[in-house]
């Protein structure tokens, strides 16, 4: 009996321990597993997504498919200038400060243009890879130099930039005309087919020139890509293979003389093969000089022109194409001093008039993102100061907008007299100071809030705090912010902590004091830290 009772009490207590092991458990679950949902939060304020996701404008979807024309900086309208008079404008920014969503916002301006101006359109170059020309030049250094970054950056000179720029821009238009790659896929490039048609015989000889010299294209044989180009502006090859088909001609013709020789006299059989072979030698001959001097320009080409990638063998198959006549007199890049790039510039404009564009805006953008820079302000430095010269950023028809890290105006008001006579900077339209005020920072928190809906409910971004957060704290802190970059990032801590503190049974959708101070702190502090 005493046996069964204390049997009773032991299953009494391990009765009553778990009922209260269930008990606790679901009392814990909604604390742990159903905190406040921000998507829910979201959903509140008719938001189809979260506006404060993406921190960079290169991958922003938002800023891309619905902001790109909602909101500008106050001084998009300097930079942009005038599209049927490309000009130059230089940006100096802190990063985060927009430079990069400015960039998309001007080829979207443009694209804009171009469709609805089909005879004064722009043509674009986005200079924003440097990685590519760098690595060539690199490669081509040798084992000392090309080690040392400073060593590599030093040799990029004003040449090469323009070498790498006429190298996209004409890749960029031999694919619209071949309609090919990538070139082809803006209806706003488009070139008609039947003005290519109607070029004049000096255009297309500019083309192939400009072609054979700076075409980069991966989707094939370059040399095959000039031909086809060749074929498509109807230009003939009967004198680039004349000396070839005379030195086969001559071959046969003296291997026929020397056998009718022996056949003909007996006595003359030991000179027989004499004339085979002087006969053929001299057949050749003209074919032969022609292959030399390619070969020679070609071995130039490679030397001087560094940010290509053709080998010496390449370029001068390319060379032969055409009879030395049409090459001997044209400028190339094969030194490092002369003005041919400039001539090859107003070549390359020259196609582009009758094509429909009336101009050409180079975009230079992210100078800091080079394998070989790493974010280093001195080795930015040794790469865009050579774009600085008054001669090319003024040069009729071609307009920049260069976008640059803001650590490059430390330098700049440091640089000698001499630097600043060759830039001009006066003449540039420089804008040293790409900030953002509280106020323009708030209506750019607006126009994202208003890209993120569909529904016409649009919500002012004090709207989402308590009424004891003022617009005017709110803008406050916006300005101590400084940056887009910065700001989003807030944001979206700010949203995710607050939906922290919250179960989804009993959902706050007002932010709370107390959280935005704190939140606000922290960011502040890592601003401080990342400089």
């Amino acid at each position: 009996m005493p046996h069964i009772l204390g049997l009773n009490v032991f299953e009494s207590v391990a009765s009553q321990e778990i009922l209260c092991l269930h008990s606790s458990r679901d009392q814990t679950k909604p604390s742990s597993s159903v905190t406040m949902n921000s998507e829910e939060f979201l959903q509140h304020y008719h938001l189809d997504c979260n506006p404060f996701v993406e921190e960079d404008a290169q991958t922003d979807a938002v800023f891309k498919q619905r902001g790109v024309t909602a909101m500008f900086h106050p001084a998009w309208q300097k930079v942009l200038g005038s599209p049927t008079e490309p000009s130059t404008s230089i940006v100096f920014g802190p990063k985060g400060s927009g430079k990069t969503a400015m960039r998309l916002q001007l080829e979207s301006h443009i694209r804009d243009h171009n469709r609805d101006n089909p005879e004064t359109r722009v043509f674009t170059i986005a200079y924003n890879d440097f990685n590519g020309p760098i690595g060539h030049i690199q490669s081509k250094l040798g084992s000392w130099k090309g080690r040392r970054p400073e060593k590599v950056l030093r040799e990029f000179g004003t040449q090469d930039h323009m070498d790498a720029i006429l190298s996209q821009g004409v890749t960029q238009l031999v694919d619209l005309i071949l309609q090919t790659g990538s070139g082809s896929a803006s209806a706003d490039n488009l070139i008609r087919q039947d003005v290519v048609d109607r070029l004049a015989k000096n255009q297309r000889h500019d083309l192939l020139l400009l072609t054979a010299c700076y075409d980069q294209s991966t989707l094939g044989n370059l040399r095959e890509r000039w031909d086809l180009l060749r074929k498509r502006l109807r230009v003939s090859r009967w004198r680039a293979i004349s000396d070839w088909l005379f030195g086969w001609f001559g071959s046969i013709a003296s291997i026929a003389a020397a056998g009718w020789l022996n056949y003909s006299n007996a006595d003359a059989s030991k000179y027989v093969v004499a004339v085979a072979v002087i006969g053929t030698l001299l057949s050749w001959l003209p074919y032969a000089t022609r292959f030399l001097k390619s070969y020679v320009r070609a071995w130039y080409l490679f030397g001087n022109c560094r940010v290509r990638r053709q080998s010496i063998s390449e370029q001068s198959q390319i060379l032969l194409q055409q009879p030395w006549s049409a090459w001997a007199s044209d400028p190339m890049p094969y030194d490092r001093f002369s003005s041919a790039r400039y001539e090859l510039l107003d070549k390359f404009q020259h196609v582009l008039y009758p094509l429909g564009f009336s101009g050409i805006l180079v975009l230079v953008d992210r100078v800091d993102e080079p394998t070989l820079i790493n974010g280093q302000p001195e080795r930015m430095r040794l790469l865009v100061w050579p774009i600085l010269d008054n001669k090319l950023l003024k040069h009729p028809g071609l307009g920049f907008k260069m976008m640059l890290p803001q650590e490059l105006q430390y330098f700049i008001d440091r640089e000698t007299r001499e630097f600043h006579e060759r830039a001009r900077l006066d003449k540039q339209n420089v804008i040293s100071g790409f900030s953002w005020s509280g106020e323009a920072l708030y209506d750019l928190v607006s126009s994202r809030l208003a890209a993120c809906t569909s529904d016409g409910q649009v919500p002012e971004p004090i709207d989402l705090f308590e009424s004891n957060i003022d617009r005017q704290r709110l803008i406050a802190a916006m300005r101590d912010l400084q940056t887009p970059r910065r700001l989003f990032r807030f944001l979206f801590q700010l949203q995710a902590e607050h939906c922290k503190k919250h179960i989804n049974r009993e959902p706050n959708y007002k932010i709370q004091s107390s959280t935005f101070e704190s939140v606000l702190a922290s960011s502040m502090d890592e601003s401080r830290r990342q400089g």
